[in-house]
């Protein structure tokens, strides 16, 4: 497997991780951003610092898991499932998430258009050049 591209794909994770960790940690620095709104204005979800932080300790966990050394074929799965679930939230929930969202016209769904869903795609997809290359 290429490490250049296993770094690149573990950097970009961590820094997702130290994004969330900031939330965690009681930082607002663009919350607003990060959370669906619904049609009538509220917030889809109420994230807490709670779940920032499982969501930082789980990128935080699968950037190490990209760089450990261990049995290839099943670092070469893990990658693989890593860019189906990264490929899936680019796709969307169909309604506020993802290239599929119907909802549009919030922080969020600009976002989600041009940063977050991209991001998926790009991080997909070296994770599976990297099962390759």
């Amino acid at each position: 497997m290429n490490e250049m591209l296993l770094w690149l794909v573990a950097c970009i994770l961590g820094l997702i991780a130290v994004l969330h960790f900031f939330w965690g940690f009681g930082m607002s620095w663009g919350i607003e951003a990060s959370i669906p709104w619904t049609r009538n204005g509220d917030t889809f979800s109420k994230p807490n610092s709670a779940a920032s932080l499982a969501v930082a300790f789980s990128m935080m966990i699968a950037a190490a898991g990209v760089l450990m050394p261990y049995d290839p074929w099943l670092k070469a799965q893990s990658l693989r499932f890593m860019a189906l679930i990264l490929g899936l939230r680019a796709l969307g929930d169909f309604r506020y998430s993802g290239f599929s969202k119907r909802i549009v016209g919030s922080r969020f769904a600009y976002w989600d258009t041009y940063a977050y869903s991209p991001a998926c795609v790009v991080v997909a997809g070296l994770a599976l050049l990297a099962t390759i290359a």
